[in-house]
């Protein structure tokens, strides 16, 4: 991997990864629609739509590896998450593929499995339960991988990535949080690692109170270093009582799951 690019490299996970990054890789290629406004020597910004096509695969001109952040991070609008999150998916995939592209890591979400209940452990194969529409173009977003890996010979990694920060702040976050550095050790799985074709893999920590069996990430030789549980004592004592939506309390999605919800949870519960 010679040339590196990241989309959304001006957001906070972005941001976060090009500081990380930047010594590993000899040139980083930043995509986004903002400018970021400390760009080091071997860091190239193109500012890129990913809803056009056109500039996509100009993007993806000359690159080895791309980290795909892009798009709407968080729920929107049926429109919002479409363009952004689903063409501009697929255009970054076609565009890596005219290119030439030898891996892609896709930064997919936990809110592609969001309504599997917080008392289940779910590995990587697990039938896809997204929580929102931003969970369900997550779901789209490794399906194109898959499709790309097998049929065009991308290797392609999907990250189903809980929550990267500094330290988990919250009883939640206890089971999905996931340190910059760690992200970076699974992003040179993904990019480096020889013999990959299509992997999912979760995007969490040492987390002992995880949900996720993240045994495969492992096997691919991912050793994770930081732990959440060394924040839980003082987390759990200042949260206090649970106030939460019963939805949201009830499954790994959190609020993504309780927002506009209107099926009758007692019954679902009982037969799932």
């Amino acid at each position: 991997m010679e040339r590196v690019l990241i989309t959304g490299a001006a957001g906070d996970i972005g941001s976060r990864l090009r500081v990380l990054l930047r010594p590993v890789y000899r040139e980083l290629v930043l995509s986004d629609r903002v400018r970021p406004t400390d760009l080091a020597a071997n860091e190239t910004f193109i500012a890129t739509d990913l809803a056009d096509a056109a500039a996509v695969d100009a993007l993806c001109s000359g690159i080895d590896g791309i980290v795909h952040l892009g798009g709407k991070s968080i729920e929107g609008t049926w429109d919002e998450i479409l363009q952004s999150n689903i063409v501009g998916a697929y255009n970054l995939f076609e565009g890596a593929r005219k290119a030439g592209v030898k891996r892609i890591v896709f930064a997919s979400s936990n809110h592609a499995v969001g309504f599997y209940p917080r008392t289940t452990t779910i590995p990587p194969d697990v039938i896809p339960r997204p929580d929102s529409r931003y969970g369900l173009s997550k779901v789209f977003g490794e399906g194109l991988g898959a499709l790309y890996a097998y049929k065009h010979g991308i290797g392609v990694t999907s990250l189903r990535i809980g929550n990267v920060a500094d330290a988990p702040i919250d009883a939640r976050r206890l089971a999905i949080w996931l340190s910059p550095e760690d992200l970076v050790r699974l992003i040179r799985i993904g990019l480096e690692r020889p013999g990959i074709v299509y992997e999912v893999m979760y995007g969490i920590s040492d987390n002992a109170r995880a949900w996720y069996d993240n045994s495969h990430a492992v096997e691919l030789g991912y050793a994770p270093e930081s732990r959440s549980e060394d924040y839980a004592k003082k987390i759990l004592a200042a949260e206090g009582k649970d106030e939460q939506h019963p939805v949201a309390a009830h499954y790994q999605g959190g609020p993504f799951c309780s927002a506009e919800y209107s099926a009758d949870f007692e019954t679902i519960k009982k037969n799932n």
